[in-house]
């Protein structure tokens, strides 16, 4: 760090009023009595004006992610359809499972299709949303581009908050009746949007490295912590909504959050560090997650490519039998009714069930709903290479 630059400023604490709301006939005691009197609330420092610097090994290392994710986005961008759809897919079921919210590829599919009881599931199609919204709204970073991602996110699983500041105190750790004890006290609901306006700025600046800028908003972000749920995730779509606001990414979502649960200690342990005034381990989280996700997801285009060059073999149709554009929909929408085949491909309802019939042949596709009616159709090779690019994520690095 330069002699001239201050240090990255820590998280400050100030007295927090708290008058606790615990009925006496349904908490204990002890309960009531270690949340009776005042706690601790974050004080979190304006960041608009000041330039974060990061060690050097660390700042090698956001520069090599940064090459990376470019590279990856030029050739995968290249070949598109369908690997957009498939990596932002992925993406939003790795941040959720960061959140402890897991779904297998095939219950994703279903919900997208507005079908299935997983509410895991749901709130992964949620975050799907989330993502999009952060993507359009990249040139136009703002207070209400951060709400409409976290609308999108809740609006199905929690309308009641989705898209709304937090007007209460929360807390992360501890237990569920008030903030004595917790981990981390984020600052109080009346701080949140003059934070968030200041973050923006910050996040609006062109003087920072990108993959720099991007992890410390999101650190920024994570502390400032402005809703009551869904910050992590939106947290994380913000991070993507700066990569392609700097055209880091062009075409495809890289799916950072997935190299980020393959050491999701270290990742909480470089926020918390953050707080404390060091950006440099947030960064090199970021860094060592992109370069990890690019890996895995480079593994699964490599298997879906090889998927398709093996239907190329085994379907029987016509050159320009529809057939063949419903093989590359399977690719990026795995689970399949009639109406989404119709819609999807251009032809009618009724052309759906033969569209199909040379993949069911084939084996490519199979029924699986059992039922008569509104029948559901899996492409489970495509689902298995996306289940596979999940397991490869979630695997911990060891200790």
């Amino acid at each position: 760090m330069s002699s001239d630059q201050p240090s990255w400023p820590a998280v400050g604490e100030h007295e927090l009023t708290w008058v606790p709301t615990l009925p006496a006939d349904l908490v204990p005691r002890a309960v009531r009595q270690r949340h009776t009197g005042p706690s601790r609330a974050a004080v979190v420092p304006s960041i608009a004006s000041l330039t974060p610097q990061v060690d050097g090994p660390t700042a090698a290392l956001a520069d090599e992610a940064a090459r990376e994710i470019a590279r990856f986005d030029a050739q995968v961008g290249s070949d598109l359809a369908p690997f957009a759809a498939v990596l932002l897919r992925n993406e939003s079921a790795s941040s959720s499972q960061i959140e402890q919210l897991t779904a297998g590829a095939r219950a994703i599919a279903v919900a997208e299709l507005g079908e299935g009881t997983s509410r895991n599931a749901a709130s992964v199609v949620g975050n799907v949303r989330a993502m999009r919204a952060a993507l359009a709204l990249a040139g136009d970073l703002s207070a209400s581009s951060i709400l409409a991602m976290h609308e999108a996110l809740l609006d199905e699983t929690e309308p009641a908050i989705a898209g709304r500041w937090r007007t209460e105190q929360v807390w992360i750790g501890g237990d569920s009746y008030g903030p004595h004890g917790a981990t981390f006290i984020p600052p109080v609901a009346d701080d949140v949007e003059p934070l968030i306006d200041d973050l923006l700025a910050f996040a609006r600046r062109e003087d920072v490295p990108v993959l720099v800028l991007a992890a410390v908003s999101h650190a920024q972000f994570e502390t400032i912590h402005p809703f009551p749920d869904g910050n992590g995730r939106t947290g994380r779509a913000l991070i993507h909504a700066l990569l392609r606001r700097y055209e880091l990414t062009r075409a495809v979502t890289v799916p950072v959050s997935a190299g980020l649960l393959t050491d999701v200690d270290s990742y909480f342990t470089a926020l918390t560090a953050y707080r404390d005034g060091d950006p440099s381990p947030i960064v090199a989280s970021l860094a060592t997650g992109s370069l990890e996700a690019v890996v895995n997801a480079r593994q699964l285009v490599d298997d879906l490519h090889q998927v398709r060059a093996r239907w190329d073999d085994v379907i029987t149709a016509r050159r320009d039998a529809a057939a063949w554009r419903v093989a590359d929909l399977l690719l990026r929408q795995p689970v399949l009714d009639a109406a989404t085949l119709a819609r999807e491909i251009g032809i009618a309802p009724g052309n759906a069930l033969r569209a199909l019939e040379p993949l069911v042949r084939a084996g490519v596709v199979t029924e699986f709903s059992g039922r008569s009616r509104n029948r559901l159709w899996q492409a489970r090779e495509v689902l298995e290479a996306v289940d596979a690019f999940a397991a490869r994520a979630g695997r911990r690095r060891a200790g």
